[in-house]
């Protein structure tokens, strides 16, 4: 059966996205679209400044634009992808979920609260079922799911990996990020070009505590985090998309690089339409990674990993992925066809 679904902050850089991988989509339907009240009344066309690489979906552009309050979306949604900025989605997204939609979102507001599930489908599916929980305390019809932050999402997969078979204890890491993660007028070209930038407000410390809600337990009523130590340092550098990550890992027991490449080429794709075969692919060459030829493995849905070296205490490996796919847009569809399958819609 179809699900009607709608997106939120659609004409944004993640809605966008969100818009290009809805259209085709063998679950999903595009029955609603909104945006700020300046945009409600036009056309998606109109209101949009369409940047994405392929062109607009002819059924969507003269779609009207609603504005992004419950009453403006049609009873008959089944499921609400979220690309609202954090400070608008914090309020407006309960305002969903009390009004019975399930709500998939891309936006940082509510990714650590304790009822709040946040989930890579491929590293721990289970976390979705704190939605019983969610329901049960805050009285909500809908439910709230979150992915995680674009920098987060590329180093996790493959760290879930070792997690498994190794015990991690500290993770550092240091990310190369592109400037699509700041948005379309995020950074300015007099400001990246020629240049990279040592900072990006907040990104260190949701990767530091997302991280380790994401490898935590789940025991059927909370998600206790993983234990591990975790700090990041987060720079932005001019390419277009694409987060490169180098990550230095210890583990409690002895590992190889091979023994590396092996755990985190277990971390599997799950069956579900926006998952690919094989998540994690390992490049064997020193200098790989790279964003420029490897954002878009598997459709920009997988996580590519290289430039293994042991150390005193673990390994060291760069990770990329796609951040507007993997690491937002797709990663919200993702989610959906995960509430889909497990019954919560």
């Amino acid at each position: 059966m179809t699900v009607r679904v709608g997106v939120l902050g659609a004409t944004g850089a993640v809605g966008q996205r969100l818009i290009q991988l809805l259209d085709p989509h063998p679950e999903f339907e595009i029955a609603a679209l909104t945006a700020s009240a300046s945009s409600a009344g036009e056309t998606y066309k109109d209101a949009a400044k369409w940047r994405v690489d392929s062109p607009i979906p002819e059924d969507v552009a003269e779609t009207e634009v609603r504005a992004t309050e419950p009453e403006s979306v049609p009873d008959d949604v089944d499921l609400i992808f979220s690309s609202l900025p954090s400070s608008v989605g914090e309020a407006v997204e309960p305002e969903f979920c009390e009004a019975g939609y399930v709500v998939s979102s891309n936006s940082s507001n509510g990714r650590m609260d304790e009822d709040v599930p946040l989930v890579i489908p491929e590293v721990n599916a289970d976390h979705v079922d704190l939605i019983e929980v969610q329901r049960d305390e805050r009285g909500w019809d809908g439910a709230l799911l979150k992915n995680p932050n674009c920098s987060t999402i590329t180093m996790v997969p493959p760290l879930a990996g070792l997690d498994r078979e190794f015990d991690l204890t500290d993770v550092r890491v240091s990310t190369l990020q592109a400037v699509s993660g700041a948005g379309y007028s995020g950074v300015s070209s007099m400001e990246i070009i020629d240049n990279a930038i040592p900072h990006i407000g907040g990104e260190e410390q949701k990767m530091e505590s997302e991280s380790r809600k994401l490898l935590g337990s789940f025991d059927g009523a909370e998600v206790h985090l993983n234990e591990m130590d975790v700090a990041a340092s987060c720079n932005r550098i001019p390419t277009l998309d694409g987060h490169l990550e180098n990550v230095w890992a210890d583990t409690a027991e002895d590992i190889s690089t091979a023994d590396a490449e092996a755990a985190m080429e277990s971390v599997s794709g799950v069956d579900l339409p926006s998952s690919p075969e094989k998540l994690i692919t390992v490049f064997e060459e020193p200098d790989r990674p790279q964003p420029r030829l490897d954002r878009n493995i598997d459709n920009g849905m997988g996580v590519a990993v290289g430039g293994f070296r042991e150390t005193t205490d673990g390994v060291q490996f760069n990770c990329l992925a796609h951040n507007t796919m993997r690491g937002a847009a797709g990663a919200s569809v993702l989610n959906g066809e995960l509430l889909n399958k497990r019954g919560y819609l």
